[in-house]
């Protein structure tokens, strides 16, 4: 068992509230009063039994992607093994780097199924699966620092844009992660693959320097599905370069993901840098100072 679900709707009395376990979900829909209700009352219903689903799947998520699933899933976790398996050649990526962005796409597609709404989004702990329509637009934020949560800058998106899910990873973040960035957010179609994108490329910032302090996974959080693989536990003050050379390699990976069609955008953040993928200019505006 795996206790009972939170719903609720927030004291804004405009934004739905649904936590279960890892599960800390804040999604709000924009429609008639009768259509907004109706879509938070199918994704209430839905996210009941969410991690029970899960959970029984398990095995399977926490281990490496192969060519083809081993095995029938449910629905989100096949959703995670596919997302995953797009990122596998020559990577080591098990299907929970997409679970966050997997649960958000679900009840997203829960909330909207049938309904009439101009906009929809679904925040899983800060990564987002996003539904517009018509003239509707998304404006959002972007932390540089999770650690100093203020808005460094913001995007703003429309249904030309194509973008589903919007996801941020680093070492600073819930996940522990093999590289430095202080946070990578990521554009993409579904905030599934946003969410292993920015896993990912996240990972690939990384330089050597004695400040950086690393550990096997294992060691830092024995439910982790990383094994041994050094994950970044402390990152000291590097050098204004050493920072660039980081991010560049990261970015490198980033720009390979966007000319294979996985993704939109990526926004890179280490200490006081900030580098952007080719095209997410489009998204961004002023940054904030």
């Amino acid at each position: 068992m795996v206790g009972t679900a939170s719903v609720k709707i927030m004291e804004d009395g405009e934004r739905l509230h649904l936590q279960h376990g890892p599960m800390d979900i804040i999604a709000e829909a924009f429609g008639t009063d009768e259509e907004v209700g109706k879509a938070y009352f199918q994704g209430s219903a839905f996210f009941q039994s969410i991690l029970q689903d899960l959970v029984e799947d398990l095995d399977v998520l926490r281990a490496p992607v192969t060519r083809s699933s081993p095995r029938r899933m449910g629905a989100i976790a096949a959703d995670m093994y596919d997302a995953a398996s797009r990122f596998s050649e020559n990577r080591y990526v098990t299907p929970m780097a997409a679970v966050a962005g997997s649960v958000a796409d679900a009840v997203l597609q829960a909330m909207s199924d049938g309904r009439q709404l101009c906009k929809l989004y679904v925040n899983n702990g800060g990564d987002i699966a996003l539904h517009l329509d018509g003239n509707a637009r998304f404006k959002g934020g972007i932390v540089n620092n999770p650690d100093l949560p203020s808005v460094n800058a913001n995007f703003e998106l429309s249904v030309i844009d194509g973008v589903g899910g919007i996801a941020t990873s680093g070492w600073r973040g819930r996940s522990l992660s093999s590289g430095i960035a202080d946070a990578v957010t990521v554009l993409a179609s579904t905030a599934a693959l946003a969410d292993v994108a920015a896993t990912i490329i996240a990972g690939d910032v990384m330089t050597s320097d004695p400040s950086i302090i690393q550990r096997p996974a294992i060691t830092v959080r024995d439910d982790t599905d990383l094994g041994d693989m050094l994950v970044t536990t402390e990152v000291g003050k590097l050098r204004k370069e050493t920072c660039i050379s980081a991010l560049e390699r990261g970015l490198k990976t980033a720009e390979k993901l966007k000319q294979a069609g996985l993704i939109h955008g990526a926004y890179l953040a280490l200490q006081n840098e900030v580098i952007s993928s080719t095209g997410m200019n489009k998204f961004l505006q002023k940054e904030v100072a």
